[in-house]
């Protein structure tokens, strides 16, 4: 399908004086042992599928091909709504094409049981935390299926029974909320992990120094996960540090670090299953950067054409996290053109129905905006009630 296209309404204006920053640099070579050097790149599976070195997990070909299902899923979930934002059915969206091997590979490495702190795009963790599809595209609607009562910005999911937490679009905040929730598991001597998530620009935000000192003093079961996918909005990473890399940063805490190829899932699950396992033995944070790239805009309000060079977009698309993860499995005879069909088929059928589901749900009953707040409400708020009803 062509890409949808974006009203000049929902451009953003830059300076008439500002130029096009730099092209964000591409990965560099592959490394065979856990990097924890300044450039070198955890890396399981090359761009053409086949196996890195000795780093190879050696999951089932059963956890494989679930690892890659979900990443396709996610990847036409991402398209599908993009579509129903340009249509005007749904009003915001934040793309995370080209990030599916970042979050789907973290995520899957942590136990049930542990909660994920999101930053703006693992909205994927919900959903493989059993968030059904419908309810997310309520969300973002905004309507009685919205388990967030159209009280939230649209994809910004919460599900507590996933041990999700709610995101927040307040850079880097999520940090300490993540380092906090640690610090108190710890003190309830609750082995479970915290999953902190940021971006690339949050490690200039006060939060993320705080909690990186907090969470390093005290030694808090937290993996903070850092998605580095260049662009900070319209900002390039070269603009947003002077540090060679991200994961160095962590040096000045005390912490470990790993820098990891964000866009090799196995690697990704190699890395935060190691730090998970450290942090539940009671050895404290590591900090992952997982290197990878965002290939859309910002949010469905962004036209990145504006700052960046396409021919560094194109770059990165040679780099696909999917692709790599296909030709893996095609590799070990474990996936096909016909699998490949019956999968795009099936994920079709249930964004259709979820999509059908989510639109035929009414509006947010007013009482909520009494009931959501008070447990028991005043009279005041009841007669208030009464009142907008009457109305």
């Amino acid at each position: 399908m062509a890409k949808p296209t974006q009203s000049k309404s929902s451009r953003a204006k830059p300076s008439p004086a500002r130029t096009k920053p730099s092209p964000a640099p591409v990965p560099p070579a592959a490394s065979t042992a856990p990097a924890t050097g300044r450039s070198a790149l955890l890396r399981v599976l090359r761009e053409d599928g086949t196996l890195v070195g000795a780093t190879d997990p050696k999951l089932p070909l059963e956890r494989l091909t679930q690892l890659y299902e979900t990443m396709v899923l996610v990847r036409e979930f991402d398209r599908r709504m993009l579509v129903l934002q340009r249509q005007g059915r749904i009003g915001f969206y934040g793309p995370i094409l080209g990030q599916e091997a970042a979050t789907v590979g973290s995520v899957a490495a942590f136990e049930d049981r542990d909660w994920i702190f999101p930053a703006l795009r693992e909205g994927a963790a919900a959903l493989m935390r059993g968030l059904p599809l419908h309810v997310a595209i309520a969300q973002l609607i905004g309507n009685d299926l919205d388990r967030c009562r159209g009280r939230q910005m649209p994809c910004h999911y919460t599900f507590r029974e996933g041990r999700y937490h709610a995101m927040s679009s307040v850079i880097g905040t999520q940090i300490s909320h993540a380092v906090g929730a640690a610090m108190a598991a710890k003190t309830r001597r609750d082995d479970v992990v915290i999953a902190g998530y940021l971006g690339d620009g949050a490690t200039s935000s006060n939060d993320f120094h705080c909690g990186m000192n907090f969470a390093a003093v005290y030694k808090a079961p937290v993996v903070l996960i850092c998605q580095n996918n260049q662009w900070a909005i319209s900002v390039p990473l070269s603009q947003q540090s002077a540090s060679e890399t991200l994961a160095m940063k962590a040096d000045a805490y005390g912490m470990p670090s790993i820098r990891v190829d964000g866009n090799d899932v196995l690697a990704v699950f190699v890395a935060t299953r190691d730090a998970a396992a450290r942090a539940r033995r009671g050895e404290g944070p590591t900090f992952l950067e997982l290197v990878t790239y965002r290939r859309l805009g910002h949010s469905s309000s962004d036209d990145p054409s504006r700052y960046r060079d396409e021919s560094e977009v194109a770059a990165w698309e040679k780099r696909d996290p999917i692709e790599r993860m296909r030709r893996h499995l095609e590799s070990r005879k474990a996936w096909d053109k016909e699998r490949e069909q019956e999968l795009a088929d099936r994920i079709a059928r249930d964004v259709n129905e979820a999509v059908r589901v989510a639109e035929t749900a009414g509006p947010v009953p007013a009482q909520t905006l009494i009931t959501d707040v008070f447990a028991s409400p005043t009279p005041q708020l009841e007669e208030q009630l009464r009142q907008l009803l009457d109305e």
